[in-house]
């Protein structure tokens, strides 16, 4: 297995299929199917992975791509100076393998110039919340209102670099 940045057009086709797959498998009890068929199509997935190739780490199984990792500045207004992890994918079939672990922790190198990271998660993703706690994500208290097909809460998540360091 590699990490690598996302590169070429066939690299972006597929990290287009794991990011809708990814939500197909993880969300299918927490959003609207209506939302999940209709609107988060394998076709907006490879039209935003066309157009935003920016700061996407890959992992690459027997070249096929299995999980992906996009990171950047915080997109929130109330944090300056502080990164955040806008997203961490890995397709089910490859769970339990210490992918998602290895991407979490290239994009984590990636933002080593911020001294904190965040992220945001989807109310009732067990399965993220447990991962990203085991590596050392802490809830701040902060969540917001989002529309998937339906309203839905997220829940910010940060992480201090320093712990990496010290861990």
């Amino acid at each position: 297995m590699m990490i690598k940045p996302l590169e070429t057009k066939s690299e972006m086709l597929g990290k287009a299929y794991v990011h809708w797959k990814s939500w197909q498998e993880a969300y299918a009890d927490l959003l609207p199917q209506e939302f999940l068929k209709n609107t988060y199509t394998l076709e907006r997935c490879q039209d935003w992975a066309v157009r935003y190739p920016q700061n996407i780490l890959i992992a690459v199984m027997d070249d096929k791509v299995v999980g992906f990792a996009c990171y950047g500045s915080s997109s929130q207004e109330d944090l300056q100076g502080v990164g955040e992890l806008y997203a961490l994918y890995v397709l089910a079939d490859y769970y339990n393998q210490k992918i998602g672990y290895q991407l979490m922790q290239a994009a984590l190198e990636k933002l080593q110039s911020y001294e904190t990271v965040t992220l945001w998660v989807l109310e009732g993703n067990a399965r993220a919340v447990a991962f990203y706690e085991k590596v050392g994500f802490r809830f701040d208290g902060v969540k917001k209102t989002v529309n998937l097909g339906a309203e839905r809460t997220e829940y910010r998540m940060i992480f201090k670099q320093k712990e990496r360091e010290n861990g």
